[in-house]
C-alpha cells in the first residue's frame, strides 16, 4: 500500500491538476516559504491572481478545494504543504535558507528533492520529545538514530482537509517501539509504521516534482 494514496494525501497530483492561474498563485505561496520560512499573507495571494486575470476569490477556492493550500477562518494560510506557517515539532532548515516548519514527517522527507538541495530535519518525537534528526539529499538519507521510523496516520473523515486530518498523526519517532506506544493511546488514529527508506521514498514521491512545470507555468 501506497501510504500517501491510501491517507489521501496525493499532493503532486493535485497540484498538477490546478488550472493555470491557480498553479501560478500557488507557486507563489511555495516562493515565499522557501524564501523566508513565512506565508505570504492573503492579499499577495489575490494580488497574485489578478496578475493572471483571474478572480482571486475563485482561485483561492480552488486551491482550498484541491488541498494544496489550507486558509483559516481569517482567510489567511494555515498550512501551505509541505509548509507550515506556524511553528511545528519539525524544523527543516538548508544551507543559505531560511529556518522553516513542516506539516508532518512525510512533508518534510520530501523539501529536500522539492528543492533540489540537502536539508537537515530536526523533529521532536510525539510523547517524550527526544530528538530525530535527518540528513536528507533527495533520495538520500541518513537518520538518527538509526532505529528512528515514520508513523503515518489519520483521523476523521477524508473529505476534511490534510491539515485536520492526517499532519498531526503523520510523525517521526526514536523507535518502532515507541510509535505503537504512541499511537496507541490515540483512539479513532489508523495508520502504518514506515520504515526509513519507505517514508523517503513516499516524501520524495509526494513532493519531487511539487515545482516542476505544468499547465505552462514554471518553477519558483
Amino acid at each position: 500500500m501506497t501510504p500517501p494514496a491510501a491517507l489521501g494525501l496525493d499532493k503532486g497530483c493535485s497540484a498538477g491538476a490546478l488550472t493555470r492561474p491557480a498553479r501560478r498563485v500557488h507557486l507563489t505561496a511555495m516562493r515565499a516559504f522557501a524564501g523566508t520560512g513565512r506565508a505570504p499573507a492573503r492579499g499577495e495571494l489575490e494580488d497574485a491572481a489578478r496578475a493572471q486575470g483571474a478572480d482571486p476569490a475563485v482561485v483561492l477556492a480552488e486551491l482550498a478545494a484541491r488541498d494544496v493550500i489550507a486558509f483559516g477562518a481569517d482567510g489567511e494560510i494555515r498550512a501551505a504543504y509541505p509548509f507550515s506557517p506556524v511553528p511545528t515539532p519539525i524544523q527543516v532548515r538548508w544551507a543559505g535558507g531560511p529556518l522553516t516548519y513542516a506539516m508532518c514527517a512525510i512533508d518534510a522527507l520530501g523539501i529536500s528533492a522539492m528543492l533540489g538541495r540537502p536539508v537537515t530535519i530536526t523533529a521532536a518525537e510525539p510523547g517524550t520529545g527526544r530528538i530525530i534528526t535527518v540528513h536528507a539529499d533527495r533520495d538520500q538519507a541518513r537518520w538518527d538514530p538509526q532505529r528512528a521510523v515514520v508513523f503515518a496516520g489519520a483521523t476523521g473523515d477524508r473529505g476534511c482537509p490534510a491539515v485536520d486530518r492526517t499532519c498531526g498523526y503523520i510523525n517521526f519517532f526514536t523507535s518502532a517501539r515507541a510509535a505503537r506506544t504512541w499511537v496507541g493511546h490515540r483512539s479513532g488514529v489508523t495508520g502504518m509504521i514506515l520504515s526509513q527508506v519507505q517514508a523517503l521514498r513516499e516524501g520524495v514521491a509526494e513532493f519531487g516534482t511539487f515545482l516542476h512545470a505544468r499547465n505552462g507555468t514554471t518553477p519558483p
